[in-house]
């Protein structure tokens, strides 16, 4: 299911409703189904699953990752940051023209701090464009890592956070950052895991020992994903 749906369905408030006669002779159409099912592992049988691999930045460029591309829904005018930051708001902004967001109020989890304006946070990519590429995305096409650096299709890939841990964060893996906050560290690597293992990319060795480390510490911790598409 698609993060972002506040905007889609406010606008779906606008469309006039049918009538009574109308939808009476009007066939039923059946809701889209779901080519892939969510998967739901404990963090240490979840980390486990992850391909290791060598890890090689060769050839990379920031510019491989179009981002941020138009959205999930288009015709609201907000680019992805914007969406992202629409569907993790705890107080909702006012959108004005150009999908200017005013006031709302965030929370970024990895430094446990409230955040206003808009202004003040970073999208953070979970595993960051270059630790992708390292990890499998230099094979892909333009348009898979267009899709990766814009999904909005698992909550755990994007996040809204402070831009002084995002920057702090950098391109760096969980063998050589972690979110400042000790309250943050399970769900972090469940959501670092989740993120891998819906694009399926791979682990170094470091990587994945840190994350075996973290998740000795997170029993009852589950990591949820979906395949991408």
């Amino acid at each position: 299911m698609k993060r972002y749906a506040v905007a889609a369905a406010a606008l779906a408030l606008t469309l006039t409703l049918p009538t009574a006669a109308q939808a009476a002779v009007q066939p039923a159409v059946p809701a889209p189904v779901s080519a892939v099912a969510p998967q739901v592992l404990p963090i240490g049988v979840a980390v486990g699953a992850l391909p290791l691999a060598v890890e090689d930045r060769t050839g990379y460029q920031r510019t491989s990752f179009r981002h941020w591309n138009a959205g999930d829904v288009p015709a609201d005018g907000c680019n992805t940051r914007a969406e992202v930051l629409l569907a993790e708001a705890v107080v909702y902004p006012e959108i004005g023209p150009g999908c200017t967001l005013t006031g709302g109020v965030w929370w970024s989890y990895y430094d446990e701090r409230e955040v206003t304006p808009a202004g003040a946070l970073d999208i953070d990519h979970m595993v960051p464009l270059a630790e992708a590429w390292d990890s499998g995305a230099s094979a892909w096409t333009p348009a898979r890592r267009e899709a990766y650096a814009n999904d909005q299709g698992q909550q755990a890939s994007l996040v809204a956070v402070t831009a002084r841990s995002n920057r702090s964060k950098a391109d760096q893996d969980p063998a050589e950052w972690l979110p400042p906050s000790a309250d943050a560290l399970c769900r972090y690597g469940a959501e670092w895991t989740a993120t891998k293992l819906r694009w399926g990319l791979a682990v170094d060795e470091a990587e994945r020992d840190r994350l075996l480390d973290i998740a000795a510490g997170c029993g009852g911790t589950d990591v949820e994903f979906t395949p991408a598409p």
